[in-house]
């Protein structure tokens, strides 16, 4: 009983550790192969996966919402290296992605001055951008790069100004508000 329970309790945070492992193997592959997009879609899947169940058996953690916010960030971190040299940015996108970066940064200054820790918060805006990264490779074969990087940079501007208000405005951090409108 012991070991299932452990078990249980360790099936989230181990879907957060292998979508760090997947997010570090997308670099050994071709860009936009096929390989490429299973492993990036499985890095995806478990990031959506993690969080519903830590929630629906109960072993929701602070430690586990850290991971997941590492393993988010070097997902992102990794697919930023990949595609920003793989593609013709305009300038204007780099510029916007920059400023958004800076925001970004900004938040997690405000949060380690105010509470000591570095965190990113799991808002809706955030999930939201999250999902269309994940979509990137697709949105850009339907969308094109111009239009896709509007809709990224839109929703990620939204989404970290939002974080960035919450933290100015809370007195203590909590890791799982949906958004500014809740308590």
């Amino acid at each position: 009983m012991k070991i299932r329970k452990q078990i249980k309790n360790n099936i989230p945070n181990a879907l957060t550790v292998l979508r760090m492992v997947l997010a570090v193997s997308l670099v050994f592959l071709p860009l936009l192969s096929g390989w490429f997009l299973i492993v990036y879609l499985l890095a995806g899947l478990s990031d959506l996966l993690d969080g519903f169940l830590a929630r629906r058996l109960g072993v929701s953690s602070r430690f586990g919402a850290m991971l997941d916010s590492t393993a988010d960030f070097l997902l992102c971190g990794v697919l930023l290296f990949l595609f920003l040299p793989a593609f013709h940015w305009p300038l204007w996108a780099l510029l916007w992605a920059a400023a958004i970066a800076l925001l970004r940064l900004t938040a997690l200054a405000i949060c380690y001055v105010k509470i000591r820790k570095l965190a990113f918060l799991h808002t809706y805006t955030n999930k939201a951008t999250g999902f269309l990264l994940l979509c990137f490779p697709f949105l850009l074969r339907f969308l094109g790069l111009n239009a896709t990087a509007i809709l990224l940079c839109a929703v990620a501007t939204v989404s970290a100004a939002e974080e960035l208000v919450i933290l100015l405005t809370s007195g203590a951090l909590r890791l799982n508000r949906s958004s500014i409108f809740s308590k």
